[in-house]
């Protein structure tokens, strides 16, 4: 496989598509990672643009298909999708709050080929959930989705949420996957992003609650090995180093919108000036080879000081474009979360936010 470095002719193979069939779902919760803009139902692909789309995908050799939203169930074609992912050999994985789903339809879809589950929980206590989730019973109807994903066989993953609304109750989400028979736990701090970014006020944890989850994982992770495996996603906001995100801007990762807009990533709409192309208008390959959103920000050469000279250039490939956009309105900024950026002091204010009583949610909804 080719690597790629500063010269953007040498570049690698997407080994994961993240499908967005919809920006539609049932629940609300104010730090989605949809745009503020969302897609409208008549403007989504259909069930055979999605086929080709995947055709398409599995030809450049993609691995991975991610069924996401939005809430993926709202499509009535997603039984057909999974069966055709399967069909051509690609891996799915159904991101899913589960709401929308029953017995029936769960069986249905482990039968035509789904591989794997992903189910969001906003809290272990119902109410906090249900009221993060803006949907009333919805912490109870998740736990007995998981519960028919495991009858099925299928294995199951719980994606937890983590901000400082819930971080008092890590132990017992934790302890919420362990009973739900769960294979793994994405204890992923809320990224600062979309809804996210709108909602970070309410949101953002203190150092100490922060400084509390890492000993909190660290001792479950040893308590659980070989029974529950962990990945654990820190608040940026807090770190010295930035994340490499996505693996590198267009080296590892594609995300296609509802509407068929093709991304490096869930956010990078936000970044003006940069021509995202649309699956619509032209093949996968040729947008992940050869456009200007794919190539704005791949390698190294379009770096400046300090991440040109940085000897962790090639590790973490400057930080998240999206999040320098979107602190410094700059997006071939060095990230702020890493400790040598010009830009460090913008997180100043956020920081100090989190010590001070957390603002109303403004929930995700169309039109806000």
């Amino acid at each position: 496989m080719a690597t790629t470095s500063g010269d953007t002719t040498d570049r690698v193979t997407p080994y994961a598509v993240l499908g967005e069939l919809t920006h539609r779902c049932p629940l609300r919760c104010p730090y989605c990672t949809n745009p503020l803009l969302l897609d409208r139902a008549g403007e989504e692909l259909t069930t055979n643009e999605w086929k080709d789309v995947m055709d398409q995908s599995v030809q450049m050799g993609v691995l991975h298909f991610h069924f996401s939203g939005g809430e993926p169930a709202v499509r009535k074609d997603l039984d057909d999708l999974v069966e055709h992912a399967a069909k051509i050999g690609l891996y799915t994985n159904l991101i899913t709050s589960g709401v929308l789903l029953d017995e029936a339809r769960i069986h249905r879809l482990s039968a035509l080929g789904l591989d794997h589950v992903q189910i969001s929980f906003q809290d272990s206590d119902p109410e906090i959930g249900d009221w993060v989730a803006g949907r009333k019973g919805a912490h109870e109807k998740k736990k007995r989705v998981a519960g028919w994903v495991r009858e099925a066989g299928l294995p199951l993953t719980v994606n937890a949420v983590m901000h400082r609304h819930n971080l008092h109750h890590l132990k017992d989400i934790i302890q919420l996957a362990v009973d739900l028979d769960a294979d793994r736990i994405e204890v992923a701090q809320v990224q600062y992003y979309a809804w996210a970014l709108r909602n970070r006020a309410a949101f953002l944890p203190t150092r100490e609650q922060l400084d509390e989850s890492v000993r909190i994982v660290n001792a479950e992770r040893e308590r659980l090995k070989g029974r529950l495996s962990f990945d654990f996603v820190v608040p940026d906001y807090y770190a010295q180093r930035p994340k490499s995100c996505m693996g590198g801007w267009g080296r590892q990762f594609l995300n296609i919108t509802p509407s068929g807009t093709v991304l490096p990533c869930h956010a990078a709409e936000i970044i003006p000036n940069v021509n995202f192309e649309n699956i619509r208008d032209k093949a996968l390959e040729l947008i992940w080879r050869d456009s200007q959103g794919f190539n704005e920000f791949r390698g190294t050469s379009w770096m400046r000081e300090p991440c040109k000279s940085c000897d962790r250039r090639e590790i973490d490939w400057g930080g998240c474009r999206c999040q320098a956009y979107a602190l410094t309105n700059d997006a071939s900024a060095a990230d702020p979360t890493c400790a040598f950026s010009e830009h460090r002091s913008v997180l100043e204010e956020p920081l100090q936010e989190a010590n001070k009583p957390a603002p109303k949610f403004v929930y995700r909804r169309y039109g806000n």
